[in-house]
């Protein structure tokens, strides 16, 4: 029992001097690599670390975010260590892989008159249903987790693995259940949801006017562990990509920006006299949290600022008459993607308000759907309701080049696309949830 005990303690001891070196080697290169020579020089002779040390550039500064990330994380939460959670699911959350090239110059003048590109075609499984119309779904920003929301207010949470692993001809183990969560915390049909960009946690907007906060990481927990109550019907929900602030587009005409620390609610100083009317259907911030947009009921499509709340452009009749489903930007941020139920999906440059391209030939004049860029923003999808299709345009030549039936009983009435992969959802009222690749 001693000599165990010993071997425990110099292990203990060994792991201890390892981490030790290791950190006075990531401050020396830290060091250096800011040409601060002088104190890298001072340090490494006091820990006899070599001057040479090795590491990625930024290293040190990569880590220190990454665990001030975990312990804000775990304060906001007030996480006790004791709670079962899942490494899997865990491992590696947050750090954004690195995004696939913007192959496409949306600014080019002659762009339309190129042939189109063809989008492979894609097959679609059946992975999951509801008890109820599935209502909406959003990947985490690394593409590893989907989400999905029903009118009959529960949550699925699938990890992609293991929907690519039921994608396979039938596993030796038997069927694969790619279902790895189920959240029921709501009193109303779900609305929309959206991850922490660094933190295992997910969002759901409802019409039972709160925000919940489900903790993803822990294997048994089905309640949310924190809640915003909202004053409206909580119609949209967009993570700031700091995961300090998030946004609600609700019944009421002015999105509502929250401090997730605070839950302060923060209004525009001038929104009375602003004269903008209309439920949100969809509000959405940039990939740098410096802008937001919303598309609205009463068919504009408003432009945001990030810092101040306050709106800098205002698109009315964006789509004619007809209400604004969905509104994105471009990861570049110099364009916004919008649909509404006139049956068209427009682009428009986010400097000037112009109106760029238009992509025409599905009907969309029922459902709240959104049209979405792929992950390469080479193609732009969206649905054909009256032929209960996915269609696909080239996002340059605006030709469409692909008409997919949805195999859903009844339209889909939303689709989201991975960000990181030739993939995307369908959700429909038929409560089924289809992946496609």
């Amino acid at each position: 029992m001693g000599s165990n005990h010993n071997n425990d303690n110099l292990e203990h001891k060994l792991q201890a001097g390892k981490l030790f070196r290791h950190v006075n080697s990531l401050i020396v290169a830290h060091l250096r690599d800011n040409n601060l020579n002088q104190a890298a020089s001072a340090v490494a002779s006091a820990t006899m670390t070599p001057m040479s040390a090795e590491a990625p550039p930024n290293k040190l500064l990569e880590l220190v975010a990454k665990g001030l990330a975990v312990d804000k994380d775990e304060t906001l939460r007030g996480v006790s260590t004791a709670v079962p959670f899942d490494p899997i699911v865990t491992a590696g959350y947050g750090s954004i892989p690195v995004p696939r090239a913007a192959s496409v110059d949306f600014s080019s003048m002659n762009d339309t008159k190129g042939p189109s590109k063809n989008i492979p075609k894609h097959e679609s499984r059946h992975i999951s249903e509801h008890k109820n119309v599935a209502r909406c779904a959003r990947f985490s920003p690394d593409g590893r987790f989907l989400a999905t929301g029903s009118a009959d207010t529960s949550i699925k949470l699938f990890e992609i693995a293991k929907v690519k692993q039921m994608m396979q001809p039938e596993a030796r183990d038997g069927p694969v259940r790619p279902v790895i969560r189920t959240f029921y915390d709501h009193q109303q049909p779900i609305n929309d949801l959206d991850f922490h960009p660094q933190n295992t946690v997910l969002i759901s907007g409802s019409k039972d006017r709160t925000i919940k906060f489900f903790d993803f990481s822990k294997t048994v927990a089905k309640r949310a562990f924190r809640v915003i109550q909202d004053t409206h019907n909580v119609r949209s929900v967009s993570f700031h990509p700091s995961g300090d602030y998030l946004l609600a587009g609700t019944d009421h005409s002015i999105p509502h920006l929250y401090d997730i620390n605070t839950f302060k609610c923060y209004l525009p100083p001038n929104f009375l006299d602003m004269g903008v009317n209309g439920a949100i259907n969809q509000v959405r911030y940039s990939s740098t949290g410096g802008m937001y947009v919303t598309a609205s009921k009463d068919g504009a499509i408003r432009l945001w600022d990030g810092v101040t709340a306050s709106c800098v452009r205002s698109v009315d009749g964006a789509h004619g008459a007809a209400e604004a489903t969905s509104a994105n930007f471009t990861k570049d941020q110099r364009y916004i993607l919008s649909s509404a139920k006139d049956s068209s999906v427009k682009l428009w440059e986010v400097g000037t308000g112009r109106l760029v391209k238009q992509y025409l030939g599905a009907t969309h004049t029922q459902l709240r759907c959104q049209a979405v860029f792929n992950d390469t923003e080479e193609f732009v999808l969206s649905i054909d309701e009256s032929l209960n299709e996915i269609v696909a345009w080239d996002s340059l030549t605006t030709e469409l080049v692909a008409r997919w039936p949805s195999n859903h009983i009844g339209a889909p009435r939303w689709l989201e696309h991975s960000p990181v992969e030739a993939a995307f959802v369908s959700c429909g009222i038929d409560r089924s949830i289809r992946h496609w690749t």
